[in-house]
């Protein structure tokens, strides 16, 4: 069973929720049964006075729903049937007819919190470690156990649409002051004596929505007061979510349709909406990524088995730029001593000032304490001595992308850190076999490429050259994991995966604009597509000057090995751009867009310099060119051995530069299109367009096989 009961003192009855053989609890079909059990006894026997839910596990009241059952359902009945029923169960709950409250020892998420709104008071632990809240919405769902009805009843809707509409938690001091709980405790005990102490309290408990007398918080959509979010709610979603997630848009109808009608009614609407969304493909695509590839990757599916856990101790970081000083900061969050070394102590004072700006306004938002931050900053020693990296057991360069520098500074650490330790290349393009050509010990020689700004950006790129050995990236792995990021593995090669594939956004787009396409039209599509930003304005936060430089670079490599590099539309344009107009990007303030005070504005100078064509593309067009041609790129780097796994694939195009969530991800967006359908229309865009939609042997292997790529 999933719930014990026990009746105790007072004839006051505990549910204790206990998962058998699991960690966690979970809202799966053995808890719900479980709970019609229990209320089955509940209702029968008058002599109860209440009721008290909390958990058995360490870390968990109740932590969510089940989403393998979740991914599971294949039709809109069944999704209605599943969650109808624990509706019912939660209604009962709480027309009991007597005092029911949630002891919340643990996080509570999604139909784990809809439980506790199910209950007529809600203690919590004071733990900084647990989380209430829906994160339903960054799945692709809604709560479909109520949270859409109830929570904007206990709250109003106007409060609740964050934590529905965004997927917001909170530690229990927020929730309180939201009224998510009603109270906090300070341990176990002073948690079930709050409990008891509220039964005895409040024999005559309801729930407010089913008082006779209950308005709602803030008013319904029918308050004047209201008209204003429901005037500007929809379009303030959708600019955000371009349309592209369901769950948003079913979320805002739930919260008005079902504050028209009674709890009941409401509760309806709310499992219509949510069977809509179970069966859709953006919810498929998303708990296949985000949840099951995501949780494989974290649970070191691509980390060599054999090797003892390693716990980096000290941490040298070469280079105190933006992208340096964003890895010094992570790091020492993470409790590792860090030596921040630049070419002076001037430009490493600075390095470290970017981590004292972070924390200044962590503690200015009342999200840090002084002396958490004072320990932090302790931990990073800037210096330009290459004599304080001695006892490193892992030394970061992030310098300029510059071979000969890079080799430099390489040969530098190498004689100073520990032997034993690993050396990390931060290069998001130079091979690292050639640059592990200047190390003594290829074989600790290894890629660890960073997104910046590197503090914020989830995802590092694990690279492994052709002498790294398994134990250096067993190494490399279980440290992105203490920093609390998520790692790939790539196999080296020019640009390895992310760069590799995330430039051929960057170069479609600005094949469109040299073909003579509407600049606003290739940026809309692009943001149409899912994509943070447009390919225009993404070249210029990049700088056209350092696409230029690495064009350049990669040009320069390709000759040293007798190879050639075809001159393709991005060189053409990004030359033109640099070389005769001087527009460098958004750091100097004009690349293809204008940039000032009030924003920016694409450079009215792009239609003279790139004519228009009288032939403008639809944009569902344009959206396929830019969404294809990464998707391509992507089997040809799994048909390559670049990639080692579909998840790596995945999580690092969602993760590393923003590839459409929704979509799953490039090679998930193949398997939800249909590999022979994206083959089909690969084929179509390559007669129009040229050899970037080429189709990989393995897409038309995989086509041929009727198979999906796993």
């Amino acid at each position: 069973m999933s719930i014990e009961y026990k009746k105790g003192q007072n004839n006051i009855v505990t549910l204790l929720l206990d998962k058998p053989g699991s960690p966690v609890n979970l809202v799966d079909a053995a808890l719900v049964s479980s709970l019609k059990d229990s209320l089955d006894r509940l209702e029968t026997d008058k002599s109860i006075t209440g009721v008290i839910l909390t958990s058995a596990k360490k870390k968990d009241f109740l932590a969510g729903a089940d989403i393998d059952g979740l991914y599971a359902i294949q039709d809109t009945a069944s999704a209605m049937e599943m969650v109808d029923f624990y509706k019912k169960q939660l209604r009962r709950l709480e027309t009991l007819g007597r005092p029911v409250v949630a002891a919340i020892n643990g996080t509570a998420l999604g139909g784990g919190y809809e439980l506790s709104l199910a209950c007529h008071w809600r203690i919590a632990l004071g733990s900084p470690s647990i989380e209430i809240g829906f994160p339903e919405v960054t799945l692709g769902l809604l709560p479909g156990g109520g949270g859409t009805q109830r929570l904007p009843r206990l709250i109003g809707i106007q409060n609740a649409f964050s934590f529905l509409v965004e997927g917001k938690r909170v530690r229990p001091e927020e929730a309180i002051k939201a009224g998510l709980v009603n109270e906090l405790a300070s341990d176990e005990k002073d948690l079930l004596e709050k409990a008891e102490a509220w039964i005895k309290n409040n024999p005559e408990a309801k729930q407010p929505w089913d008082k006779k007398e209950f308005k709602w918080p803030g008013g319904d959509p029918r308050n004047p007061r209201m008209g204003e979010l429901w005037a500007i709610a929809p379009s303030m979603v959708n600019k955000k979510a371009k349309g592209n997630y369901p769950a948003v848009r079913n979320i805002l109808s739930c919260l008005y349709e079902g504050a028209l009608v009674d709890i009941d009614t409401g509760l309806r609407i709310e499992s219509r909406y949510f069977a809509n969304l179970a069966v859709s493909r953006e919810a498929k695509n998303l708990m296949e990524s985000l949840w099951f590839q995501l949780n494989s990757i974290r649970k070191g599916q691509s980390r060599p088995a054999g090797f003892e856990k390693y716990q980096a101790k000290k941490v040298g970081v070469l280079g105190a730029g933006m992208m340096g000083a964003g890895i010094a900061y992570v790091s020492a969050s993470a409790g590792i001593d860090v030596i921040l070394k630049d070419v002076n102590m001037e430009a490493a004072e600075r390095g470290k000032a970017y981590s004292e700006k972070i924390l200044d306004k962590r503690v200015s938002q009342g999200k840090m304490s002084k002396d958490k931050r004072d320990g932090i900053l302790s931990r990073i020693r800037p210096t330009a001595s290459a004599g304080d990296l001695k006892g490193c057991d892992l030394v970061i360069e992030a310098v300029f992308e510059e071979r000969e520098l890079k080799g430099r500074v390489t040969k530098e650490a190498e004689e100073q850190m520990d032997p034993s330790g690993i050396f990390a290349s931060n290069t998001s393009t130079l091979p690292i076999t050639g640059l592990a050509g200047k190390s003594s010990r290829p074989s600790k020689f290894i890629g660890l490429h960073f997104f910046s700004p590197a503090d914020k950006m989830p995802l590092v790129e694990i690279i492994v050259g052709k002498e790294t050995d398994d134990e250096t990236l067993a190494r490399a792995f279980d440290y992105v994991l203490q920093i609390k990021k998520t790692p790939i593995v790539a196999n080296d090669s020019r640009g390895f995966y992310t760069s590799r594939v995330f430039t051929t956004y960057l170069a479609e787009g600005i094949a469109l604009l040299s073909e003579g396409q509407n600049p606003s039209l290739i940026e809309s599509a692009g943001l149409k597509a899912g994509m943070p930003v447009g390919p225009l304005a993404l070249s210029d936060e990049i700088s056209l000057s350092l696409m230029k430089h690495i064009i350049d670079q990669t040009r320069k490599d390709l000759e040293g090995e007798g190879k050639t590099l075809p001159v393709r539309p991005i060189e053409k344009a990004v030359g033109l751009m640099v070389d005769e107009h001087k527009r460098t990007g958004k750091k100097e303030g004009k690349g293809f867009y204008d940039y000032h005070e009030g924003g920016k504005t694409l450079w009215n100078e792009l239609y003279k310099i790139f004519p228009q064509s009288r032939e403008q593309l639809p944009i569902n067009e344009i959206i396929d060119r830019l969404i294809f041609v990464q998707s391509l790129e992507t089997i040809r780097c799994l048909e390559e051995k670049v990639l080692r796994s579909v998840a790596d694939a995945n999580i690092g195009s969602i993760f590393g530069w923003g590839f459409p969530p929704f979509r799953g991800g490039t090679i998930q967006f193949v398997n939800s299109y249909g590999v022979r359908e994206f083959l089909r229309r690969a084929g179509e865009l390559e007669k129009k367009y040229g050899k970037s939609f080429s189709q990989p042997e393995l897409l038309a292997d995989m086509a041929e096989k009727n198979q999906l790529f796993k």
